[in-house]
């Protein structure tokens, strides 16, 4: 035996006996911070696992079997038009009502698919940070001032960070040009505006089935709120009848995905998971047993959930324990939190960004924490930047990250996150000091 090569498998092996013997069970705050780390991923399997995720991986395998390489490239690569790919980047949240770990499959298929580092990282910022109705949330319950700012500040940064991360890994990008220039004209099965049909019925499932409760009880969002599930089930019915008609997929294997899933639906309306989860399982079925273009969707999507599903959820469980939950504790007091965010001065503009990203924001739920935490005395500036650092990263955001991107890309666009958001909220602070 080398013992040369034994001593890493050794000290492994030694780290795991002691972390177990000192294991600080019956502590109370380790006890209620491992009790919040499960919570938190229960709560996600039960709120965003089926209503969030399944939809996003099949269109993110879509986008890599569905849209042709050449395309991306010409669009989103390196030498696309910038007014347009940073254009469509930057604002594609308003179509996207997704959380931090809901658009990391979306951006790693266009990202495989060549889509330069710059507007894919825009995408990446913009998809969970500009959301219209979590802007004009803000607006109503932080004001008008802070909504503004939030929206300003969402759209510039995912630019200049696009911007700024294709200036950095600009070698890398002028490899993928030259690649692109080898590239053969690919084949179109179906005309364009088809797929764009296909894609908008998809994407209208994962949008309005995410659509959040909005505080006000009349207006055109607590409307749109009302009609959700109707909204959702008439693009699931588009949906079925487009892969019927255009993507060769047999009727009556449709039907016999439809029907329980409706009957589930008018059952038990206040599970959508339930349905959700048999029309998930159904149509994975469907394409999987599909010998032409469904199999490799199925596949391809498979290949995100396997790469992408266990991350997420290591990183929900360190979130809940390290920071708990809105309103409950991990092992890092919120009154630690709340002493640092005080003012205008660049620790807590700091402090106030990195908490946001290492925190884990559902859709909307960063605006209630923003109320509290203003009202225990957090300042303006570090309150904006947390909202522009917080929704658009988590950790569970950052492993998954670190697997895509490697980690040199990945603490490249973490750092220029955080950084932004403390410059910005800093800057906001002096301008509108409380």
């Amino acid at each position: 035996m080398e013992l040369k090569k034994e001593w890493k498998p050794l000290l492994g092996i030694l780290a795991l006996f002691a972390a177990a013997y000192w294991l600080p069970l019956g502590v109370p705050r380790f006890d209620n911070a491992l009790r919040e780390a499960f919570e938190l991923v229960k709560w996600y399997a039960r709120e965003h696992v089926l209503l969030c995720l399944v939809p996003a991986f099949f269109i993110a395998g879509a986008i890599g079997v569905f849209v042709s390489q050449a395309s991306v490239m010409k669009y989103l690569g390196p030498k696309a038009n910038k007014v347009l790919a940073y254009g469509v980047a930057s604002v594609s949240g308003t179509i996207l009502a997704v959380c931090s770990c809901t658009v990391l499959p979306l951006f790693s298929g266009i990202y495989r698919m060549g889509a330069g580092i710059g507007p894919a990282t825009a995408f990446l910022y913009s998809g969970p940070a500009i959301n219209v109705l979590a802007i004009a949330f803000t607006a109503r319950i932080l004001g008008l001032e802070m909504g503004i700012a939030r929206t300003v500040g969402a759209v510039g940064f995912s630019v200049v960070i696009g911007l700024l991360m294709h200036l950095i890994f600009r070698k890398e990008e002028q490899a993928k040009v030259a690649a692109w220039a080898d590239m053969p004209e690919p084949e179109v099965k179906r005309p364009l505006w088809q797929n764009a049909v296909f894609f908008f019925a998809m994407v209208a499932i994962l949008v309005f089935a995410n659509w959040g409760k909005p505080d006000a009880i009349t207006g055109v969002w607590h409307t749109i709120w009302s009609m959700k599930w109707a909204i959702t089930a008439a693009a699931a019915a588009g949906l079925g009848a487009v892969l019927v008609a255009w993507f060769g997929i047999v009727w009556w294997k449709v039907v016999a995905v439809a029907v329980p899933t409706a009957v589930l639906a008018l059952l038990f309306p206040a599970m959508p998971q339930l349905a959700f989860g048999v029309a998930a399982l159904g149509l994975s079925i469907v394409l999987a047993t599909d010998k032409s273009e469904g199999g490799t969707w199925f596949t391809t999507s498979w290949d995100f959930a396997k790469q992408i599903f266990p991350l997420l959820f290591i990183g929900v469980f360190f979130s809940g324990l390290f920071l708990g939950q809105p309103g409950r504790e991990g092992l890092i007091p919120s009154s630690w939190v709340a002493s640092l965010v005080g003012g205008n001065s660049f620790g807590a503009n700091l402090f106030a960004s990195v908490a946001g990203a290492l925190m884990y924001f559902a859709t909307l739920t960063e605006v209630p924490i923003l109320q509290g935490l203003l009202a225990n005395g957090m300042g303006k500036g570090p309150a904006l930047a947390l909202l522009l650092a917080g929704p658009a990263l988590s950790l569970p955001s950052m492993i998954v990250l670190m697997r895509i991107l490697g980690w040199k890309k990945a603490l490249t666009y973490i750092l220029l996150v955080v950084g932004m958001a403390t410059v910005t909220g800093m800057a906001y602070g002096a301008l509108f000091p409380a």
